[in-house]
């Protein structure tokens, strides 16, 4: 893993390269090898997104990754500027990802791609649980999905017609 600042869009962006490797495919002439990127890039305030690249050399893959990345960007609710605002579940292939709140001082529990993105996103203080598969790109994806699925108690209560003080108890 490997950190960056990105200078095109936002100076504030930053770049971090979840996983690297090499695919291969097989034509009448031998093998054809490139390489494929994952790439997550976020603000740490509430701003973050997943790509992936493919290219022949492995830097013009981790570029089209961040492109790719910055086309999917997504914005999510941060409560008191730290944690998520309630629990959620993510999922995308076999890999499932249950992300919850935590009290302030606790930290980011979770382990690889899932901790990455959820330091870019600007979550200080959450606990994580993956559950099935281990692939770096779908733990990624199913942790940004669980991101994706958060609402505010603000957008809950117009929803139901209440109050933000009813819904809160």
């Amino acid at each position: 893993m490997q950190r960056k600042t990105q200078d095109q869009k936002d100076k504030t962006m930053e770049e971090l390269v979840i996983d690297v490797k090499s695919v291969v495919k097989v034509n009448k002439g031998g093998r054809q090898r490139r390489f494929s990127a994952t790439v997550v890039v976020g603000d740490r305030k509430g701003r973050v997104g997943l790509g992936t690249g493919k290219a022949n050399e492995v830097p013009d893959a981790i570029k089209k990754a961040i492109q790719d990345a910055n086309k999917n960007m997504i914005k999510i609710p941060l409560i008191d500027g730290r944690t998520v605002a309630h629990e959620a579940i993510g999922t995308a292939g076999a890999a499932r990802v249950i992300l919850k709140p935590a009290p302030r001082g606790t930290g980011v529990i979770a382990g690889g791609s899932v901790r990455a993105v959820l330091e870019l996103a600007g979550v200080r203080d959450v606990v994580s649980k993956a559950l099935g598969a281990r692939t770096k790109l779908n733990m990624a994806s199913a942790a940004l999905n669980a991101l994706k699925s958060m609402k505010t108690p603000e957008e809950v209560a117009k929803l139901r017609g209440k109050t933000v003080e009813e819904i809160l108890g």
